[in-house]
């Protein structure tokens, strides 16, 4: 489903009114709640100042960064080196904040799963189809199962939902890394496709025994059950601000210069297994000077006021060193 921000900005002047400088992105799914209050917040502090972006998943806002029809993207997955190559203008990646991808399902009667990387696994590649299979009764002791078929619910569109999820799958199971793999868009072994987060967590929510894949706010908004999911460590855990960002504890203290990095099955008991940070994709060279400036102000706005949005929309916020290295990112832009 395409859902689209149109954030609009008038700053009146005596009589006279003054066309807000519009600035348009599109992408990613997965932040789309936090992205749309943090457009909102800005604008009124900002009243000359319009961001219209388009929530229509990461493949589309890379598509459209490449083709030079936004100004920026927004991404759940960093670019490969040959999308970059494809770029006319060289494109910087900041990262956003962090989120957590869980498995929602629908299952009536049972209120809380657990998902083992074995049950993970089987089920996505179609080879466990009934809710009562021995895999998944062993990972969930007492529980009482159904002989409900599974109907596997999964994204259709190019999405950084689905590189994080099929990249922590490639690293649970050496028979997803050989088959399907990860990115954006795989050709999936069983399945239902729909469009977005939104669009999945749509269906698992209105399909008795379906399972899916979405983002940890889309679970919450909707008030679906989401299950714990076996880490690294072999310990369940959900996704919530701790686990994630003790999945990201490692990971600030190496950044990559281009903060380009996967955090998916990170070591460590308390992390997070599906967790991932989220990239705004900024030109290095943006022309129109007006344009350069909002884009770059509302850049620090975000690394300072818009972290504190975070808790309250089920995202973790950015380590404080990963900020200061975008804080120096930041003056690439020309």
């Amino acid at each position: 489903m395409k859902t689209s921000i149109a954030l609009a900005g008038i700053l009146l002047a005596g009589t006279s009114i003054i066309s807000a400088q519009a600035i348009n992105g599109a992408g990613a799914t997965f932040p789309y709640p936090i992205y749309g209050k943090w457009f909102e917040e800005f604008r009124q502090k900002n009243p000359s100042i319009e961001i219209n972006y388009q929530s229509k998943g990461s493949g589309a806002g890379i598509a459209q960064l490449t083709e030079g029809t936004v100004d920026f993207g927004a991404s759940d997955m960093p670019m490969k080196d040959e999308q970059i190559a494809a770029l006319k203008v060289k494109a910087l990646h900041f990262p956003t904040v962090l989120g957590g991808v869980v498995p929602t399902y629908n299952l009536p009667g049972v209120a809380e799963l657990k998902f083992s990387s074995e049950m993970m696994a089987g089920i996505f590649l179609g080879k466990i189809v009934k809710w009562n299979d021995p895999k998944i009764a062993k990972a969930n002791p007492g529980v009482k199962l159904p002989a409900t078929d599974i109907i596997v619910v999964h994204r259709a569109d190019g999405s950084g939902t689905t590189f994080v999820f099929t990249d922590y799958l490639s690293k649970i199971s050496p028979e997803w890394k050989a088959g399907p793999g990860s990115f954006s868009s795989i050709k999936w072994p069983t399945g239902v496709g729909q469009q977005g987060n939104e669009g999945v967590a749509g269906m698992v929510k209105q399909t008795p025994g379906a399972v899916g894949y979405v983002e940890l706010i889309y679970a919450l908004k909707n008030k679906m059950e989401y299950g714990a999911v076996e880490n690294a460590a072999g310990v369940y855990l959900k996704a919530n601000l701790e686990t994630v960002t003790a999945a990201a504890a490692g990971a600030a203290k190496n950044m990559p210069a281009d903060f380009r990095v996967s955090i998916t099955y990170a070591p460590g008991k308390d992390a997070y297994p599906i967790s991932s940070f989220t990239w705004l994709l900024i030109p290095t060279q943006i022309q129109d000077a007006k344009k350069r400036t909002a884009l770059v102000s509302f850049l620090k706005w975000m690394l300072a006021d818009g972290q504190k949005d975070c808790a309250a929309l089920g995202y973790a916020p950015l380590p404080k060193a990963v900020v200061a290295q975008e804080l120096k990112q930041i003056a690439l832009i020309h």
